[in-house]
């Protein structure tokens, strides 16, 4: 299974925040830490918004921070959301795909069943599990050579 890169800069940005969850970060400074351009930060960040997972404010004194604590945070969740629309494979796509063998196939319950497994393990943890403490350099969270 591949998350897309969507979801892992999304799970990062909120694992930064979770570990200082009383804090409100810049998409500017995010996007920084991160080496991301600060309107890919933008996009995740309202994705976000929308799911209830963080929340916004503009102006000064203004970010972004968690909209809930972390320990009430489920990584399943976080990934479904972030996930949404994208099928783990094309005939589990809500248009069905253009599978010749639909009907027959055994293969597709068998995949709805182990992305179920997949989520429900994740949901097993919290985002403060996860959370990067405050501290800690972000220098290791890039990718090298970035």
């Amino acid at each position: 299974m591949r998350l897309t890169s969507f979801t892992d800069f999304g799970l990062r940005l909120l694992m930064r925040m979770a570990g200082t969850p009383e804090r409100s970060f810049s998409t500017a400074d995010l996007a920084q830490d991160f080496g991301l351009s600060r309107h890919h930060v933008m996009k995740i960040v309202q994705h976000l918004s929308h799911a209830g997972i963080v929340e916004t404010r503009r102006g000064g004194g203004g970010g972004v921070r968690l909209a809930r604590a972390p320990e009430s945070i489920l990584l399943g969740e976080v990934v479904q959301s972030l996930e949404e629309g994208q099928a783990l494979v094309e005939c589990l796509s809500s248009t069905g795909g253009a599978c010749i063998i639909n009907g027959r196939c055994r293969l597709k319950a068998r995949l709805v069943r182990a992305e179920a497994a997949f989520i429900a393990d994740l949901n097993a943890s919290t985002l403060a599990d996860i959370a990067v403490p405050s501290g800690i350099g972000l220098e290791l969270a890039r990718p090298p050579g970035s």
